[in-house]
């Protein structure tokens, strides 16, 4: 299963100074955030950049700077979390670790400043104020409901779980040494003031993270600072550090981050197991044995031979291919992901509500963002069968307050269904309504169950 993500840190240096050949936005912010669809609230994020500027010029290339002088942005970004916060999280139960890091960063090393055990305000402070450390407070969408309705929205957008980080820093102080991180970063300063420098990335698009040493980094690329409102994208491996201004109020930041083991070597390791299934189940050739004590010699030429020609089969299978395929990625992403974000008890994630499904009703499906299709051999079944099945995963009853936390077990929510199944679940997918008795099913019967399942799991609702 992927990791879970692992936002950017924090830096530290002397004043800024202008940056090089990095995109920066013009004067005058969006005044408020566009929740009302996903791609709305992306281009909302980042402008006045355009979502197709963004991915051709920025996204895995280079970083972009957004400044804004204006209030509203300034004002909304500073609501999302303050300093003063981590009075009231406190008192709701947090934890060294778990919930918060206390760091610094001292000849160019991080310094981890932890107690043992349950965290209390008056130390975090008291910290913060005598010894210069920074606040690390990890995923607080579990306990802001406006982040979890920023990030549900983002990882609707996306496609890959999306997790975040408030590091709060006193003036004069750096938490982190320079590093770069196995994920894409959009920073948005919230309080106060953060000097930033950007180094050109040692492993592009890095897929770990890495810690790098001062002496070996050289000059920054980019060097600026940032003010409430602002917003700063780096692409992973991109080398950072950032420290907030002495003589200055204490900044707060929030890193969001996303897309962690979510390359195409991630999609084709995780595609071709099924694909190699598949496969062997028609091809005799594949079922064959390999070469007595092959496991004992290195590589021979004609094990070489025989791999590459297998993997040419596979390729020309998949490409010719319109079946659903086997996929732990979806499975994983939406097992790991928010729920959807909602006010008041989420009543209508967990209780069917409207009229039952009947073979003449209208159906369509309903946060269809959040949930996948797959194939995959029946898990409760033996394993002498392993018969392929269709499943259905879906994250409306996923726990908000385990979101990211890599330690916390998860459970992955839906149903399966015969593979006979498959095109009318297609269907479902495909149609803005579908009618129950056009599903293309064998009888009446199957396709009433059909609906009442996804009814009863609140997946379809009756138009």
């Amino acid at each position: 299963m992927p990791k879970k993500a692992k936002p950017a840190g924090t830096g530290k240096e002397e004043g800024p100074a202008p940056s090089k050949q990095l995109k920066v936005g013009a004067a005058g912010g969006p005044s408020t955030l566009n929740f009302d669809s996903p791609s709305g609230f992306f281009e909302s994020l980042i402008s006045p950049i355009k979502a197709e500027t963004f991915f051709k010029e920025f996204w895995e290339q280079k970083p972009l700077l957004i400044q804004r002088d204006d209030p509203a942005p300034a004002t909304y970004y500073q609501s999302l979390f303050k300093l003063s916060d981590l009075k009231g999280l406190c008192s709701r139960g947090v934890y060294y670790g778990r919930d918060v890091n206390v760091c610094r960063c001292v000849n160019g090393k991080k310094k981890v400043l932890n107690k043992d055990g349950k965290a209390h305000f008056l130390q975090l402070r008291k910290d913060f104020d005598q010894k210069r450390a920074t606040i690390q407070f990890h995923q607080p969408q579990r306990f802001k409901d406006e982040l979890w309705r920023i990030q549900e929205k983002l990882e609707c957008y996306f496609g890959s779980l999306v997790g975040s980080n408030v590091y709060i820093t006193p003036a004069g102080s750096q938490g982190l040494p320079p590093h770069f991180d196995d994920v894409e970063v959009f920073v948005l300063q919230l309080e106060g003031e953060k000097h930033w420098r950007l180094y050109p990335p040692t492993v592009p698009l890095a897929r770990e993270y890495s810690v790098e040493a001062e002496g070996r980094i050289g000059r920054p690329a980019h060097e600026f600072t940032l003010k409430p409102g602002d917003l700063l994208y780096f692409p992973r491996g991109t080398i950072h550090q950032a420290d907030t201004p002495p003589g200055l109020a204490h900044s707060t930041h929030l890193t969001i981050s996303t897309y962690q083991n979510s390359s195409w070597g991630d999609l084709l390791l995780d595609t071709i197991s099924g694909l190699v299934f598949d496969a062997a189940a028609e091809d005799v050739a594949l079922r064959a044995g390999i070469p007595r004590r092959l496991l004992l010699v290195e590589t021979t030429a004609e094990a070489a031979r025989r791999l590459s020609g297998f993997l040419r089969t596979l390729a020309d299978r998949l490409e010719g291919t319109s079946k659903l395929l086997s996929s732990d990625m979806k499975k994983d992403f939406v097992a790991n992901r928010l729920p959807p974000y909602h006010a008041g008890d989420g009543a209508a994630l967990s209780t069917p509500g409207g009229q039952l499904p009947r073979l003449d009703s209208i159906v369509r499906l309903q946060f269809k963002d959040h949930i996948v299709l797959t194939v995959m051999p029946d898990q409760g079944g033996s394993d002498e069968t392993q018969e392929k099945m269709v499943y259905i995963y879906h994250s409306l009853k996923n726990r908000r307050d385990t979101h990211m936390m890599g330690h916390e077990e998860t459970e992955a929510h839906g149903l399966r269904f015969p593979l006979s199944h498959v095109d009318a679940l297609k269907q479902i997918w495909s149609s803005s309504a579908i009618s129950v008795k056009d599903l293309k099913l064998t009888t009446d019967e199957e396709k009433e169950n059909l609906a009442l399942s996804l009814w009863t799991e609140c997946l379809i609702q009756v138009v």
